[in-house]
């Protein structure tokens, strides 16, 4: 009998390899014959799976955000059940950035699509909707906080989860060496201290 072919196996074998592409030559480099060559398959078996770059890219990126949640998902079982929400925004930083192999992939990989996207109207909406999701997430946290009595009635919900998600902008700052990881933690854990303590 012939081997039955897993599909979406086959794609996500293909979306770490245009990751390894991405991470180790950048997205200019990750044609598609390149990331073929990467997978070891052929051009035609690629184009099987993905008619074009922006539908591989378009996968990767939802592959990655996967892995991105289930980062956290793990992160969240080695806390206090139930997670103070302190403890859950902190592990959910931490995996946004790039500080070990596993992040900085699939942090390469969103810069990529970013960049991107700002050029492709489809990509552009697509990519609009999850981090909006993302946001929402945050900031629903952060209102069921203030609601438990964790964070100071007085604070902006809005606001905050705008300045919990700035933090993500240290990914440039980590990826060129510019500051530690120790200093972006560093970083985090004073913004949280900040806004779970009470106010003065």
């Amino acid at each position: 009998m012939p081997k039955r072919v897993d599909h979406r196996e086959r794609r996500e074998a293909i979306a770490h390899a245009l990751w390894r592409v991405v991470e180790q030559q950048g997205w200019p480099r990750a044609t598609m014959r390149e990331v073929a060559r990467e997978a070891d398959v052929s051009l035609g078996q690629l184009q099987h799976y993905f008619s074009s770059r922006t539908a591989m890219l378009t996968f990767a990126m939802e592959f990655a955000a996967e892995q991105t949640s289930a980062r956290v998902a793990r992160g969240l079982t080695g806390l206090d059940q139930p997670p103070h929400p302190r403890d859950v925004l902190r592990v959910v930083l931490t995996e946004m950035l790039p500080l070990h192999p596993d992040a900085r992939a699939t942090s390469r990989m969103n810069a990529a699509y970013v960049l991107e996207a700002l050029h492709d109207p489809e990509l552009r909406e697509v990519a609009g909707v999850g981090l909006r999701e993302g946001r929402e997430m945050v900031e629903r946290l952060i209102r069921e906080a203030i609601a438990d009595g964790q964070i100071p009635v007085d604070r902006d919900p809005a606001i905050e989860t705008d300045l919990i998600l700035s933090l993500t902008g240290f990914t440039p700052l980590l990826e060129l060496g510019v500051i530690q990881p120790r200093a972006a933690l560093a970083a985090i854990d004073q913004q949280l201290d900040r806004l779970f303590s009470p106010s003065s």
